[in-house]
């Protein structure tokens, strides 16, 4: 049984876009076109452009067209590092050469700590902290947004450079370790996958229609004493980010996709 008459005209495309026939981010013939080229109805044609965007093949513009997907090269996250000495956000390793990565100056402010800040960090729900906000780009290309929240008593006590919105080097897990003397001894990642917000979509140049979703990683640093010392909210999208976990004793490894 032949396929239906939108599978075929999606298979074509579908097939000169692997090919490069249809180039990333070049405009797909208009609705009409296709209808004249394919001989098939408006009907049939939106079908198979529908599949193709389910397919995440092709991205539809409101008054412009629609448009072949520029793919982008993935950015790996290593997740994993020495929980003593690791820097107060992740590490990252990027398989490309002579990447430029830009963060913007750190946005700080003094908030009431939520239901789930206020769980992660054992605070009473309201108390003050202070959150720190940075955005990534590679090259370039958005890549991730962080936040990380802090106990506001450790300003009280010394750490004041948590609330001056510049970036702390080598890192706050160091500054706060010189400071009050508060050793991150280890962390826990809790990640969840969930769709973009507005905000989000409009930062990562996302679809609005919700079909590329977010990594939500919630990473919980403790000190000697098992107290949670700093919780750190990064979100990346899925298009763009993959994710390695190192666990015991193994070799490097030389990332080449």
């Amino acid at each position: 049984m032949a396929s239906p008459m939108y599978r075929q005209i999606a298979e074509d495309l579908r097939a000169q876009i692997e090919s490069k026939e249809l180039s990333p981010g070049q405009q797909l013939r208009t609705e009409l076109e296709l209808r004249e080229h394919y001989g098939a109805s408006r009907n049939t044609v939106r079908d198979a452009i529908k599949l193709l965007t389910t397919l995440g093949l092709v991205e539809t513009k409101p008054g412009q067209g629609t448009f072949v997907v520029r793919k982008i090269d993935p950015h790996v996250t290593m997740l994993t590092t020495d929980p003593k000495t690791g820097p107060g956000g992740d590490i990252t390793q990027h398989s490309g050469v002579g990447q430029v990565v830009i963060s913007s100056d750190p946005q700080v402010e003094i908030q009431k700590a939520t239901p789930s800040v206020a769980e992660a960090l054992r605070i009473a729900e309201g108390s003050q902290v202070v959150s720190r906000h940075q955005k990534r780009h590679i090259d370039g290309t958005p890549w991730s947004m962080q936040t990380t929240f802090y106990p506001m008593g450790f300003v009280l006590k010394g750490a004041d450079r948590l609330i001056q919105a510049d970036d702390i080097v080598p890192g706050t897990v160091s500054y706060l370790a010189d400071t009050l003397g508060l050793r991150q001894i280890g962390y826990r990642d809790w990640i969840k996958v969930r769709t973009p917000d507005a905000t989000e979509a409009n930062f990562f140049n996302l679809p609005l229609d919700g079909r590329v979703s977010l990594y939500e990683i919630f990473r919980t640093g403790f000190d000697q004493t098992g107290t949670p010392m700093r919780l750190t909210v990064s979100v990346y999208p899925t298009d763009r980010n993959q994710f390695i976990v190192n666990v015991g004793d193994v070799p490097n490894l030389n990332i080449t996709s």
